[in-house]
């Protein structure tokens, strides 16, 4: 028997409910996992208030998790039963205990990196790897702001941005977090609560702005973000938690560039995929980062709540086996 999450309905996090199915055989091409670790990300809180909907409802939200290979289907090659693996991508529907998927979608695990140290991050740092080296092209000496600097994301572009040689600002909700945000390197801390962020950008600055703005927050955000950048500089738009982006003045983009790009786009590509999943390992080989904050598979609505909340710092995943605290 499989353990699913499904969204019954469009709405908060107690539209996720638990039950169970019968899982049938592998189809051509497909691999069934069984999942021992799920990543949860801001794109499944999208999923679950409609933000971006599923194909059909009721569904099963979720795009990334590790796990192990335990059935394969007709026609795949190159994964054996036993095997260690990933995925992040589209189609969502990665809350469940064990899944069947097309073996294209996954990667095969070093055997130098333990799973658990990839799950809850696998999509996390195949985006910082397409937002800073793909989008933003970060070189030594630019300087990057990065909103939500403490999150899941933001201290993974912080260790990276600092891995190429830039200099590092981040926004940040309390003196914890900042501390946090610090231990990857953050050079410089803005506490928005207390602090006009774009003011302190430019005082930051010297009036300059920054090389590279990457915005996850959206709404009136997104416009202060811009007016942040220096002539010819780059913001980022990934997220909109704060709502929807409005409509923006063409005037705010004189001289400077804004991108709206998608890593579960990016990673439709086989060749991209397997470019940042293994630039990500390669970080991974070199710096550490705090442990994924973990929930049992049926405290799914928990870990959203949480993360909607800003109550967590760094990687979410959901467990199948429930031998957590949490």
């Amino acid at each position: 028997m499989t353990r699913i999450i499904e969204l019954s309905q469009i709405g908060g996090p107690e539209c996720l409910q638990e039950r169970v199915i019968n899982l049938p055989a592998p189809a051509a091409g497909e691999v069934r996992i069984d999942q021992s670790r799920i990543g949860v990300n801001f794109v499944d809180i999208y999923h679950r208030t409609g933000l971006y909907p599923l194909p059909k409802m009721p569904g099963i939200i979720g795009v990334e998790a590790v796990g192990t290979v335990a059935e394969t289907g007709p026609d795949v090659t190159g994964f054996a039963i036993g095997d260690k693996v990933a995925y992040a991508g589209f189609p969502a529907g990665s809350y469940v205990s064990g899944r069947n998927i097309s073996a294209r979608q996954l990667i095969k695990l070093p055997d130098d990196l333990p799973p658990n140290q990839i799950a809850g991050s696998f999509l996390r740092g195949m985006t910082t790897y397409f937002l800073l080296e793909q989008i933003g092209r970060v070189t030594p000496g630019q300087t990057v702001l990065i909103h939500a600097a403490a999150g899941g994301l933001g201290q993974i572009l912080v260790r990276w941005a600092k891995h190429l040689g830039a200099t590092t600002i981040g926004t940040i909700g309390s003196p914890d977090k900042a501390q946090a945000a610090r231990l990857q390197g953050l050079d410089h801390a803005i506490l928005y609560r207390e602090q006009d962020f774009e003011t302190a950008v430019m005082d930051l600055t010297s009036g300059r702005g920054v090389d590279y703005a990457i915005d996850g927050i959206g709404g009136d955000n997104l416009t202060k973000s811009l007016r942040t950048t220096k002539p010819f500089g780059i913001t980022a738009t990934i997220g909109q938690i704060a709502g929807d982006i409005p409509p923006l003045d063409l005037r705010h983009l004189t001289n400077r560039f804004l991108a709206r790009p998608s890593i579960l786009a990016y990673v439709t590509d086989t060749e991209n995929y397997h470019r940042a999943a293994h630039a990500w390992f390669d970080i991974l080989r070199l710096y550490d980062f705090p442990a994924a904050t973990e929930y049992p598979l049926s405290k799914a609505t928990r870990a959203h709540a949480d993360l909607e909340a800003g109550r967590t710092s760094g990687a979410i995943a959901l467990l199948t086996q429930d031998s957590t605290s949490k």
